[in-house]
């Protein structure tokens, strides 16, 4: 018997809709936008740029629920490679992904030590104290998914639950900002990206960053009752309400803090408060942020580990990574190489905005090479004549897919502008995955 014969769907609009909104509604909101604003260097091109982000995120998420109806197998994302590519491509696109993800959280980690690090130590350098914090609450999570100690959903649900009462209490804010802004702007102005084409696509990195995590879309493929209607709807829900958040969130900040401060600051939230309620209720947002960026840290570091157990499974990974201790039921090695990456990264990099160019030229080419895959199905769909009745089908294909793709083409060329060394290193990790599934293969062998 096959997964999609014993996956019952039970899934309608509603649970995939809040599952939709649950995968992109991460914590870049409450850091991203001034990326973006430093990046756009006018309002105008700012909020298109989350519009467009938005449009862009639609149709890759249709792309992937289309490829997760027709390939609905449990395991993860990372298995559409190896189903649809030769197994090498596969194992270096997957390669990066491992990358990308521990990359991913160092940058999130790195976002709420921002918030805390000003109070721990007010005397040193941001940049210095930032670091010092992520490296010791990492440390400290490390230890303690060792243990055994696992988050709940029900505190994963109310993690989620924080996340959106932030939103909606920094969307308010907006309303009650009136003329305050012109008092607490950085009075220099912002220089001014002579290209505006360029400033715009220069805003894909950390837009498409915010945007992200649709494509997990796949894994629910066969859980979905009528995927034919419930997908589109739900996904046009989904990224709707998305969208409708994202840009009345960077309204408020904008509305409060101005467009200069705005590109300015690391720490929005807080910033915010400050502004319109005091020093002291800005301490309290801050820690509030921290401990709700750091439990998505541990969710990670408790999550990416199982993808290398899958991987392991599948035999393009030692089978070490499949090792669990009996008592904890932990993958103490897959934990310990995860938060090794996480290190590596936070101690050579050290910068939001370069770990953001690095994750983003990774997930470029894992999306791009994932979106492409719609194709390859098609086409083995009408070669074997398969049954497509049950199946969603995307429409405007192949336009919309292609679309998406050209789009992250251009996402991998901001970065290349924005950083060639990013992009340099990239590109010789992503080759390095060539002779490193050589090695693996040989030592599972042996």
């Amino acid at each position: 018997m096959t997964i999609s014969q014993l996956i019952k769907p039970k899934l309608g609009v509603l649970d995939l809709s809040i599952i939709v909104i649950s995968l992109v509604i991460g914590m870049g909101i409450f850091r991203t936008p001034s990326e973006v604003a430093s990046k756009a260097g006018t309002p105008e091109i700012f909020f298109i740029a989350w519009s467009i982000g938005a449009v862009v995120t639609l149709f890759g998420a249709l792309t992937f629920a289309e490829i997760g109806s027709r390939i609905p197998t449990a395991g993860g994302f990372y298995k559409l490679f190896s189903i649809c590519y030769n197994p090498i491509f596969a194992f270096m696109v997957n390669w990066i992904t491992v990358i990308s993800n521990a990359a991913s959280t160092a940058a999130v980690a790195i976002m709420g030590s921002a918030y805390i690090a000003p109070i721990l130590f007010p005397n040193m350098l941001d940049s210095s104290s930032t670091i010092l914090v992520a490296i010791a609450t990492v440390t400290l999570l490390l230890f303690v998914n060792l243990l055994g100690i696992r988050i709940s959903s029900m505190v994963l649900n109310g993690l989620m639950f924080i996340k959106i009462a932030l939103i909606l209490l920094l969307i308010s804010c907006a309303f009650v900002a009136s003329g305050i802004h012109t008092q607490t702007i950085n009075p220099i102005p912002l220089p001014v990206e002579a290209n505006p084409f360029k400033a715009f696509i220069m805003c894909f990195i950390p837009v498409f960053f915010t945007y992200g995590g649709y494509q997990h879309t796949i894994n629910f493929g066969s859980d979905i009752a009528n995927p034919s209607r419930s997908l589109p709807k739900s996904i046009f829900i989904g990224i709707t309400v998305i969208l409708v958040l994202y840009l009345a969130i960077n309204f408020s900040y904008f509305s409060v803090l101005g467009f200069d401060h705005l590109a300015t600051t690391k720490t929005l939230a807080s910033d915010m408060i400050a502004t319109l309620f005091g020093k002291t209720a800005s301490v309290f947002l801050s820690l509030v942020m921290f401990f709700a960026v750091m439990a998505y840290v541990n969710v990670s570091i408790l999550s990416n580990p199982r993808v290398y157990y899958a991987m392991a499974e599948d035999k393009v990974l030692p089978s070490l990574f499949m090792k669990v201790n009996p008592k904890t039921q932990v993958q103490e090695f897959g934990v310990l190489v995860f938060c090794g990456f996480i290190f590596i990264t936070l101690f050579f990099m050290q910068s939001f905005q370069k770990i953001l160019e690095y994750v983003m030229f990774f997930d470029s080419i894992s999306l791009i090479t994932a979106a492409s895959a719609i194709f390859i199905l098609r086409k083995r769909a009408k070669e074997n004549k398969t049954d497509e009745s049950e199946i969603f089908k995307l429409k405007l294909y192949p336009w919309l897919p292609i679309f998406y793709i050209l789009v992250y083409i251009l996402v991998n060329i901001s970065v290349f502008i924005s950083n060639k060394a990013a992009f340099g290193w990239g590109a010789v990790l992503f080759l390095s995955g060539f002779p490193l599934f050589y090695l693996i293969r040989k030592a599972i062998n042996n």
